[in-house]
């Protein structure tokens, strides 16, 4: 057998279980045997590639391969932009991309200056500089921020403000009150991050057979999720088996 022929077949085998498993023409499945190569390259562009583009995950390795390529590009951007307009949601975006370049304690007198007038109390904007607090190490003023936002916008829900809230309560050494959170959160959080946090503060704690039984809980409601929640949730999902093994 050909050698290319070989190593066309190898990169077809993976796409046919592309299409198997996700209810394609099985047509494809003749054209990638018959023409690996040639077929493999037009199933990747004609049912793989646009599947990435819509998707979260695709979205985010797009993402990442510009970062490594140009790591400051975004940053940049957003740098231009607020020096153009000036306005809040360019100064909120700036100091978005500062946070998550790492550079929080940068972001922190931005997220000062966008919360004046009429942006003073909204709760975009407070949540926004409690990420940017946090992030800085300050998790004590991450949550006094919060506080002050409940107390500003009490009809106020985000779910990732909550995870916020919760582990700035953990990051000053809170427990307790961390812990109840925590709870709550894992009722009703989209993602598995705040059940995995909250099984490692339990485990933390010393209530291990409660960690598990959060873990293993997690785990068993992935097994009945859509495929995209669990490849959107991987990281954590690992997280969570991780823990169950030590």
């Amino acid at each position: 057998m050909p050698l290319i022929y070989v190593i066309g077949l190898a990169i077809s085998v993976p796409l046919i279980v592309h299409c198997i498993r996700t209810g394609r023409n099985r047509m494809w499945m003749w054209l990638l045997l018959a023409l690996p190569l040639v077929g493999s390259a037009v199933y990747f562009c004609v049912e793989v590639l646009p599947d990435l583009g819509n998707s979260r995950a695709g979205r985010r390795a797009a993402r990442g391969l510009r970062d490594t390529l140009n790591p400051e590009g975004d940053l940049r951007r957003a740098e231009n932009a607020m020096k153009i307009s000036g306005n809040v949601a360019s100064r909120q975006k700036y100091a978005d991309e500062l946070v998550r370049m790492g550079r929080a304690a940068e972001a922190l007198p931005i997220y000062q200056t966008c919360l004046t007038g009429i942006f003073a109390e909204d709760p975009k904007v407070m949540q926004g500089y409690a990420q940017a607090q946090f992030a800085a190490g300050e998790p004590a003023a991450a949550r006094a921020t919060l506080d002050e936002l409940i107390r500003k916008n009490p009809d106020f829900k985000s779910p990732d403000g909550h995870l916020l809230y919760a582990r700035a309560l953990e990051g000053e050494g809170n427990h307790e009150k961390a812990l109840s959170e925590y709870a709550a959160l894992a009722e009703y959080f989209p993602g598995a991050e705040a059940g995995v946090r909250y099984a490692k503060l339990l485990k933390q704690v010393g209530q291990a057979s409660q960690a598990r039984e959060t873990l293993e809980a997690l785990l068993e409601r992935a097994k009945y999720a859509p495929a995209h929640y669990r490849r959107a949730q991987r990281d954590w999902l690992d997280q969570a088996a991780s823990e169950l093994r030590t």
